[in-house]
C-alpha cells in the first residue's frame, strides 16, 4: 500500500480546478496536489509584501513554477506557507506536489523526460553529486546565510565547493512511545537493549496492548528505523559504505547488522499488526495516538502534530533504538538529510530565488521554520515548538547523538533496502537471501554511480 498525501489547492478565487502535469490554470494562486488526485480550492487575498520579501523577479507579470518534493508530512504547513506568499506576490503561482513512497522513481522519470521541477528534493551526502548537474549554486544567497552554521556547508559538492541545496528541517530518528500505554503495563523506563525491548513487549502483551504499530507498508520506515544498526555496527560508517559498494566488505562480517538488525525486525513482527505490510503511516499514527499500540517506528518530531491532531491528549515519549546489549548504544540519531534544490535552468529562476529567500528571511518565514514542529534549520534561541524536539535535545545532550547515516547512500538504494525487508517480513526472502540482495543492491545501485 502506497502512502500519498493529498495537499490543498490554493487559488485566488473560489474556483475548482485540477492540475495535470506541471502546468496549471491561468489566474491560479499557489496550488498543491498529490500526483494526479483531485484537489479542493481555497481563496486567498493579496497583500503588501512584508519585510524580507524580494521584488527583483517578474514584477507584476503572471508567473507559475513547480515545486515537487518529498516529505508529505509537512504538506499542511507548506500550504500555509504558500498561502502567505500569495499575499506577498499575488502574481506568482507555485504548483506544489508531494509524495513519499515513489519520490525517487518519479523524480528520475521527470528528469529523464526533461521536466526538471523548479524546486525538488534530494538527500544530502551522495545525492549532492547525483543531482548537481540540475542544481543552482546557492552560495551567498540569503537562504544559505540564514541556515545554522553547522549545515551551511552540508550541501557542498565532493570538492567542497558550492551550495547545491538547503535544509528546511533537521532530522531525528527514534521510537515514539505512547507513555500511557507504558504506564498501564508497568514499564517505568524506556528500553535501552534488545533484551529489555523484548521484555517490555511481553509486559504490553500481558496488559492487552499491542506493542508496535510498524508502518511497514512504507519502505522508508525500514530506512529510518534500521539505520542505527548499520551506523553503530561498524567503526567507520563512511568506509563501510564505500567497501559495500565495491564488494570489499560483507554484512556477514558485522554482528550488529547481521544478527541484531534482523532480531529487531523479528521482535517487531511478533508484536505488531497481524498484517504488518498493510500498516502505512496513517494507520501507524492512528494506532499509536489512540493507545492501540505503544510504539511507532521510523518517525521523528515531524509526526508530533499529526499524532496530536488524532489525540490532543496523547502523552508522548521519545527514545533511541535498542541495537544491542549495550545501553549506551541506544541513541536518538540526529542530523540533516533532506534538502531542497533549485533547478539551475528554471525559466523563472529569479522568482524561485525570491521565494526561497523570502521563506528564510521574512518574519513570517522565520516564524514558520521555528514552529514547524521539527528540528529547526535556523537559530531559534533554544526555543522549540515540539515536545519531541525538547526530549531529543535533552537526551542527546546527556547521551550523545547517533549518526544519521542515511545520506551516505541514495534513496534509490534505500528504497531497494526497504523493499528487501518487506520481502523478508512477507517470508518470500530468507535472512540469508535478504542479506545477499542488500549487498547486491549496494554494489549495483550505488557502486555503479562511482
Amino acid at each position: 500500500m502506497k502512502k500519498k498525501i493529498l495537499a490543498t489547492m490554493l487559488c485566488v478565487a473560489m474556483t475548482a480546478g485540477c492540475l495535470a502535469g506541471c502546468g496549471g490554470s491561468s489566474n491560479a494562486g499557489s496550488e498543491s496536489k498529490s500526483d494526479t488526485t483531485g484537489t479542493t480550492t481555497a481563496a486567498t487575498e493579496s497583500a503588501k509584501a512584508d519585510d524580507g520579501a524580494a521584488s527583483s523577479g517578474s514584477g507584476d507579470e503572471e508567473v507559475e513554477f513547480y515545486m515537487f518534493i518529498s516529505s508529505p508530512e509537512y504538506a499542511d504547513s507548506i500550504n500555509e506557507l504558500l498561502t502567505e506568499y500569495k499575499k506577498v506576490k499575488p502574481n506568482v503561482t507555485i504548483n506544489y506536489e508531494t509524495t513519499q513512497n515513489d519520490y525517487p522513481t518519479m523524480l528520475k522519470a521527470k528528469l529523464n523526460s526533461g521536466e526538471c521541477p523548479d524546486i525538488f528534493s534530494s538527500t544530502a551526502g551522495k545525492e549532492i553529486e547525483t543531482y548537481k548537474e540540475y542544481s543552482y549554486d546557492l552560495s551567498g544567497q540569503p537562504v544559505q546565510e540564514a541556515l545554522l552554521p553547522a549545515i551551511q556547508t552540508s550541501m557542498q559538492d565532493a570538492d567542497g565547493n558550492g551550495c547545491y541545496g538547503f535544509h528546511y528541517v533537521g532530522d531525528q530518528y527514534g521510537i515514539i512511545y505512547n507513555q500511557d500505554c507504558l504506564d498501564a503495563a508497568g514499564i517505568t523506563e524506556l528500553p535501552k537493549t534488545l533484551d529489555e525491548l523484548e521484555e517490555d513487549c511481553a509486559k504490553l502483551q500481558a496488559a492487552g496492548i499491542q506493542p508496535f504499530a510498524c508502518g511497514w507498508a512504507e519502505w522508508w520506515v525500514f530506512k529510518q528505523s534500521l539505520i542505527p544498526f548499520l551506523t553503530e555496527g561498524v567503526d567507520n560508517y563512511a568506509s563501510f559504505v564505500s567497501d559495500m559498494e565495491s564488494g570489499a566488505d560483507s554484512i556477514d562480517n558485522h554482528e550488529m547488522i547481521k544478527d541484531n538488525m534482523f532480531r529487531f525486525v523479528d521482535i517487531v513482527k511478533a508484536n505488531c499488526e497481524s498484517k504488518p505490510l498493510e500498516s502505512d503511516l496513517a494507520s501507524m499514527q492512528a494506532a499509536l495516538a489512540t493507545g492501540k499500540a505503544a510504539m511507532g517506528l521510523g518517525m521523528g518530531p515531524w509526526a508530533e502534530s499529526s499524532l496530536l491532531a488524532i489525540n490532543p491528549d496523547m502523552n508522548i515519549n521519545y527514545g533511541g533504538y535498542p541495537v544491542s546489549d549495550d545501553p549506551s548504544k541506544c541513541q536518538i540519531a540526529a542530523g540533516a538529510s533532506q534538502a531542497l534544490r533549485v533547478n539551475k535552468d528554471s525559466e523563472h529562476l529569479q522568482d524561485v530565488l525570491d521565494f526561497i529567500n523570502w521563506w528564510f528571511t521574512s518574519d513570517y518565514g522565520k516564524s514558520w521554520l521555528a514552529n514547524l514542529g521539527s528540528v529547526p534549520s535556523i537559530d531559534t534561541n533554544g526555543v522549540y515548538s515540539s515536545k519531541m524536539v525538547e526530549i531529543a535535545m535533552e537526551d542527546t545532550s546527556k547521551n550523545g547523538a547517533g549518526n544519521i547515516g542515511t545520506t551516505y547512500s541514495t534513496d534509490a538504494f534505500w528504497q531497494a533496502f526497504g523493499e528487501s525487508f518487506q520481502s523478508y517480513v512477507e517470508g518470500s526472502l530468507s535472512k540469508e537471501d535478504t542479506i545477499a540482495k542488500i549487498e547486491k543492491d549496494w554494489q549495483e545501485i550505488e557502486g555503479s554511480q562511482e
